[in-house]
């Protein structure tokens, strides 16, 4: 997949393009719905498809007071992307001056300069420009001067005909379901960081772990111990992870995020970057009487989350 972070990084005979819009914070079902649609419009013309994001939500500049945390972070989004079949990705920086563009210069500079679109695929509710003062009505009628076809998409729901959105997913995350969260993903729920050192407390009681950074990308659970796949320069381990505190252990920081690398004895991960997929809430956080109590319980989510796995008793 092409990606571009800029208009000056677009080539001049780029296209034309088929063109989708939006934020696609998680790239979930209902995106990739957007995406599929996309393609089949695209394809009897042969044309680029080609999706315009931002690189933050709108709202942490129009209002962020009421942002709410990102589901993946802009690398993890463009990957999502490029997995669903996309051929380019334009990542726009929103910021306040941006945001003051009229309707007008947006469609000509992004849409018709730029990606030289021929369709739009949009939503019904689809704002653009100063204030969204732009409204489907005036794309269409852009789109007629300037060349380019407008198709609306409806919104897509789930099974009981809940809308599909970021929201939904970042919901059932916080609430630790990411059985859930897949669901409505068609992913498995994804973070990624770098494996940074800890207070190798886990080695002591026999289960060492990755500590991944805090600056994690991607939208990180509830508290509490999941069945996981860890991803290591392209390699995959089964793994147990913990997040949270650990209440057994004083001067823990607060979400803590760390996986245990099953059957993998001696691993050395320091300073790699680490993707961890979350495939079952095992249980949650609580206080132990001690590390012994600590090491027993951490034996049976381990044969817990073998069961998960697939991951076949040693």
């Amino acid at each position: 997949m092409l990606r571009f972070d800029s208009l000056e990084a677009i080539p001049a005979d780029f296209g034309p393009s088929a063109v989708t819009i939006g934020k696609f914070d998680g790239v979930h079902a209902g995106h990739r719905a957007v995406l599929a649609r996309l393609e089949e419009l695209a394809a009897p013309e042969s044309l680029t498809t080609t999706v315009l994001t931002f690189d933050r939500n709108p709202l942490s500049v129009l209002a962020p007071e009421k942002c709410p945390a990102p589901l993946t972070g802009n690398a993890q989004k463009l990957d999502l992307l490029a997995s669903a079949g996309v051929d380019a990705a334009l990542v726009v920086t929103f910021d306040r001056a941006f945001s003051e563009r009229p309707p007008e210069e947006f469609v000509v500079r992004m849409l018709v300069e730029a990606l030289h679109a021929r369709i739009v695929l949009v939503g019904r509710d689809f704002r653009f420009g100063v204030r969204g003062s732009g409204n489907v009505d005036l794309l269409r009628t852009l789109g007629a001067q300037h060349g380019f076809d407008v198709v609306i998409m409806d919104d897509v729901a789930s099974g009981d005909d809940r809308r599909v959105s970021s929201t939904w997913v970042r919901d059932l995350l916080a609430a630790g379901d990411v059985t859930g969260a897949a669901e409505l993903l068609g992913t498995l729920p994804s973070i990624r960081s770098v494996v940074v050192h800890g207070f190798h407390r886990g080695r002591t009681l026999g289960y060492p772990t990755a500590n991944l950074s805090p600056a994690i990308e991607g939208f990180v659970p509830a508290d509490g111990v999941y069945a996981a796949w860890l991803t290591v320069r392209g390699i995959r381990y089964p793994a147990a992870a913990s997040i949270g505190n650990n209440p057994t252990f004083e001067g823990v920081p607060e979400k803590q995020v760390e996986a245990h690398a099953i059957d993998r004895v001696g691993l050395d991960l320091y300073d790699e970057m680490a993707e961890l997929s979350f495939v079952e809430y095992i249980r949650g956080m609580r206080r132990f009487s001690g590390p012994e109590a600590l090491a027993e319980q951490m034996g049976a989510d381990e044969r817990r989350i073998r069961e998960v796995l697939g991951v076949p008793q040693q």
